[in-house]
């Protein structure tokens, strides 16, 4: 396993693709409410993303037909946008990729649609916070398997489960590099973590049981107890002062309750 380093440069880079990431999810956080489509947000979120000459990451991608994957309830990741509206009370993740200049951010939100229950309420705060948890790890000189092992921890002690079969990866040029990134390890284990490397954390959490289904479409994956499920994602940099977040939506979006 190789895993790609970016020089400082490379990184400012991904980070004005980060930005226009940022700016994507503001809109759809504006626009997420019972009554739109996800066939709107995806709309809205390509017009956006080409408006500032970038090009949305996924459509296309092993044939992917959409710029977003919206993922509702039950449905963990990589659903295709479509007419069907959301509903008072769902919950939907949306995860986006913004290619600019030849360089790769990818970052995921799942958001509540008006008024949700208590459990999506905890399930949202718990998996944006183990994301948290992720990045403190981010640093010189820890072990990936710190920042599984952190994915883990927070969730579990919830009484949540971690969706073992999906895991995050390393980004750059590519929107898939090595290393995966499993949001469930062992500490102190995995390879070293040195200045330069690029990841796009994201954990993937059920308020039920970890295990999961393939839906028809070849695309979709749901949780198989049909318990509800959040995903959250940054695109994050080891630095020499510690992680950088490189799709701080955090900074203008507070989700989680």
């Amino acid at each position: 396993m190789a895993i790609k380093r970016k020089s400082p440069r490379d990184l400012e880079k991904m980070a004005a693709a980060g930005a226009i990431l940022v700016e994507v999810h503001e809109l759809l956080a504006s626009m997420v409410r019972p009554g739109v489509t996800t066939k709107e947000l995806d709309t809205a979120a390509e017009e956006l993303i080409r408006s500032h000459r970038a090009k949305p990451t996924f459509k296309g991608y092993k044939g992917f037909p959409a710029t977003l994957c919206t993922s509702p309830n039950a449905m963990v990741v990589h659903g295709i946008p479509g007419p069907d509206p959301l509903l008072e009370g769902d919950i939907i993740s949306i995860d986006c990729g913004v290619t600019k200049n030849g360089w790769v951010a990818d970052a995921a939100i799942t958001h509540p649609v008006g008024e949700i229950g208590a459990v999506a309420a905890k399930l949202l705060e718990v998996t944006e916070a183990s994301l948290h948890d992720a990045v403190e790890q981010c640093r010189v000189g820890r072990r990936l398997g710190d920042v599984s092992h952190a994915v883990q921890a927070r969730v579990e002690a919830n009484g949540l489960s971690v969706v073992q079969s999906l895991v995050g990866h390393g980004v750059g040029r590519e929107m898939h590099e090595d290393p995966q990134i499993p949001n469930h390890g062992t500490p102190g284990t995995g390879p070293i973590l040195a200045e330069g490397m690029v990841f796009a954390v994201e954990p993937m959490v059920t308020a039920g049981r970890e295990a999961v289904r393939m839906g028809g479409d070849h695309w979709a994956i749901y949780a198989q107890d049909g318990s509800l499920s959040a995903h959250f994602e940054f695109t994050v940099a080891i630095t020499a002062d510690g992680p950088r977040i490189l799709t701080p939506w955090h900074e203008r979006l507070r989700v989680a309750a």
